[in-house]
């Protein structure tokens, strides 16, 4: 029974990474097609069939919506609880492993691969207070104007965290 847990939290592991790297392909991508999202997927490392990203996008609450020009992509749904923050919220909250704070920067270690997609809901958000950030597979460098706003930045992160 012990090693099915160890097996059950290792796949929960993997298809939160995987579906913390679907936002972050939907989000910089202009995907059309449960096709074309397997594509990318499998071009980033991961081993998802057609059934598997359907669940995903399901589970993600994704929906079609259409661009300035009129083409239909996937988006995240926007509505009540599933408003982008709360979203971005979900994403910091699965994937972040600890913070430092160092002057005026910011440095948060995720789990392996979240790193693109936590620093791209960092982003979103639109604090003022950070000049800029960056992030590589596991870790995000956040540059704050000044040391009171990075405190003030992981005040924020704290209250997310903590919800």
């Amino acid at each position: 029974m012990k090693g099915n847990k160890k097996v059950t939290n290792a796949t929960n592991k993997i298809k939160k990474i995987r579906q913390a790297k679907i936002l972050d392909i939907i989000e910089t991508k202009h995907i059309t097609t449960q096709e074309e999202l397997t594509k990318y997927l499998k071009e980033e490392g991961f081993d998802a069939t057609q059934a598997t990203v359907s669940r995903d996008i399901r589970e993600l609450r994704l929906t079609k919506s259409s661009d300035k020009n009129g083409a239909y992509k996937y988006t995240v749904k926007e509505s009540g609880s599933d408003h982008p923050a709360n979203k971005y919220a979900k994403i910091l909250i699965e994937a972040t492993v600890s913070r430092t704070v160092a002057s005026n920067l910011l440095i948060i270690k995720t789990y392996s691969g979240m790193a693109n997609a936590a620093c791209a809901a960092i982003d979103r958000l639109g604090w003022t207070e950070i000049a800029g950030s960056i992030a590589g597979d596991d870790t995000i460098f956040i540059a704050c104007y000044d040391n009171e706003n990075a405190a003030a930045v992981n005040e924020k992160l704290d209250k997310i965290l903590k919800a």
